[in-house]
């Protein structure tokens, strides 16, 4: 499936939905943060996905870096939460999302990094003077500053 990310573009389609997900970020024992190239809009993002029916949302944020990284965390904190409604994702079979983004902090617990091959093409850790090499959506953008940043109170817009 692949998605096309509006971002306060007056020519938007109108939402018809909202699915609480989470981004996590984490970083290495060398200050790299954990990044994926993600197949369905060709962009770098934190890892991250939907919430599922039967999970807490920090059960979410683990599952979620583990299946798409390898990587194992636990979450630390909440960064912000990210409901911009000039954000849209627009998916190819006609579902246009409004953004509800949940980003969590982590502690790296364990695993080897690896692409899932179906929602990430690779993985990688990114040392944060090497963020602007990298296509980022402003909106996963401002979740990484913000993150980086160490604000003693988390986003909320």
């Amino acid at each position: 499936m692949t998605r096309i990310d509006y971002y306060y573009d007056p020519d938007a389609p109108k939402a018809n939905s909202v699915v609480p997900s989470v981004t996590v970020a984490v970083q290495d024992r060398r200050g790299r943060i954990l990044l994926v190239h993600k197949t369905d809009n060709d962009l770098w993002a934190l890892p991250g996905g939907g919430h599922e029916i039967g999970e807490s949302i920090s059960e979410t944020a683990v599952r979620e870096v583990k299946e798409e990284t390898g990587v194992i965390v636990e979450p630390t904190g909440i960064i912000g939460l990210y409901t911009d409604p000039n954000h849209v994702m627009a998916y190819d079979d006609g579902e246009v999302r409004q953004q509800f983004s949940i980003c969590f902090s982590a502690r790296l617990v364990g695993g080897e990094p690896r692409q899932d091959g179906t929602e990430t093409s690779e993985v990688r850790w990114v040392d944060p003077v090497d963020l602007d090499r990298l296509t980022i959506h402003p909106s996963m953008r401002l979740r990484i500053q913000h993150y980086l940043a160490g604000r003693s109170k988390p986003f909320i817009g």
